[in-house]
């Protein structure tokens, strides 16, 4: 609590706090902005809640690598928790959260029943990231038929057992409501959180002329990523070097392996380069930024950043899923590897073009990623939650039966674990 002032009233004195309500992060991993979206969205959820004045706590059992995000820096409290132990319960008595942020699905079916028996008040939210079931299915390609997906089953129930799960695609969203018939009460579209781009760092680009080369960009342990980069060398660089032979491809990356690093060849203009470890001015010192990506779910951080610093792409229509303003999008969809190498090369040297596209890009990432659109979105949607808690969670019977369920036999299937490790 925060004292703010004091009343006289009646000879008495009445003194006035603000009751800070308390967030809990439970991550699947410590966030690494610098590596993956997936850790500039959580960063964004913790900058939503500083906003509104909640105290933040994040927790993980995963360790730290070199690339995670020093939390502490934004006045964050970091717990490191354990697996199966009943420590987590004490620390959530101790703290007592007004709020629970799941870090994907799989911290909901570890941490969810936890929750439920020491803080049962506390509002549960999903960040599902993207739909791994989505990407696994389009991986194994059965987009159609999720009756088989185990992921599938596993990822819908724990959107049923939270309050509310955030969804970062439309397209996710429709997916949700219409094959799975999931209530729209359940679910809310926040795609990620930007500050609008303004007309002084429009001026601050660099232009046509004093850009070179392409870029790649993507964390190699995402798979999705790896694949587009095999798709590149194999398929599409020697089209585009063939007709610009002076021309590089910089491909960027964390966690760049011998297999990534076997891709290397500055004689073909194909160049790994690892870490990106300035990516504002990367994008900005390349031309035109490649994302061929065969599959994959949600909305991707890479042509987020290609709008965000004046690059234009060339993706596919996976790759532009849930990120265009109606037909518009800031440069060329292709999915064909021929008619994406010769998109890429017009691209590459139709300055009209380009800047046009630029433009384009400005538009749809106003438009659509601005966080003065979707924090109220989101507050109101919290809100309302809170003050009607029993009416909302009284309507959703499915995800009572689940917590019922699902959360004795896992809470079960942890106390054992729990009881074998300590003997």
């Amino acid at each position: 609590m925060n004292f703010i002032g004091f009343l006289l009233l009646q000879n008495k004195t009445v003194y006035f706090y603000n009751m800070k309500q308390k967030v809990l992060f439970i991550g699947l991993v410590w966030p690494e902005p610098q590596a993956t979206a997936a850790g500039v969205r959580i960063l964004q959820l913790v900058d939503f809640f500083q906003h509104y004045n909640y105290e933040i706590v994040f927790c993980s059992t995963a360790k730290k690598s070199d690339l995670s995000f020093n939390l502490s820096s934004k006045g964050v409290k970091e717990v490191a928790i354990d697996l199966n132990s009943d420590s987590f319960d004490s620390f959530l008595t101790d703290l007592m959260p007004d709020v629970v942020v799941f870090d994907r699905f799989l911290t909901e079916e570890q941490f969810g029943w936890r929750v439920e028996d020491h803080c049962p008040e506390a509002i549960k939210i999903l960040d599902t990231e993207d739909l791994h079931f989505l990407r696994k299915s389009r991986l194994a390609g059965l987009v159609d038929d999720f009756s088989q997906n185990e992921i599938a089953k596993r990822e819908i129930a724990s959107i049923y057992r939270c309050d509310l799960s955030l969804i970062i695609s439309e397209y996710e969203m429709r997916l949700l409501q219409e094959q799975f018939n999931i209530s729209h009460d359940l679910l809310l579209y926040l795609p990620f959180l930007e500050d609008s781009i303004s007309n002084e760092q429009i001026s601050e680009y660099p232009n046509f002329e004093n850009r070179m080369n392409f870029i790649s960009i993507g964390n190699f342990k995402h798979e999705p990523n790896w694949r587009a980069v095999l798709k590149l060398k194999k398929n599409i660089w020697p089209l585009i070097r063939k007709s610009i032979p002076n021309a590089e491809l910089h491909v960027y990356g964390a966690y760049a392996t011998q297999k990534v690093m076997d891709l290397h060849k500055p004689t073909e203009g194909f160049i790994i380069k690892g870490w990106a470890e300035n990516v504002p001015t990367l994008y900005k010192k390349s031309r035109v930024c490649l994302a061929p990506l065969e599959y994959g779910a949600g909305i991707k951080g890479k042509l987020l950043n290609s709008m965000k610093f004046g690059t234009p792409n060339v993706t596919t229509s996976i790759g532009s899923e849930g990120m265009r303003l109606e037909e518009k999008w800031n440069g060329f969809i292709e999915d064909s590897p021929e008619e994406f190498a010769e998109k890429a090369i017009d691209l590459y040297n139709n300055k009209v073009k380009w800047e046009e596209f630029q433009n384009i890009g400005v538009e749809i990432f106003n438009k659509r990623f601005s966080k003065d659109i979707f924090y109220p979105i989101l507050k109101k949607s919290l809100h309302f939650i809170q003050n009607n808690t029993d009416n909302h969670r009284s309507s959703n019977f499915i995800g009572a039966m689940l917590r019922h369920h699902n959360h004795r036999s896992t809470k079960y299937l942890s106390k054992y674990i729990e009881m074998k490790n300590k003997s």
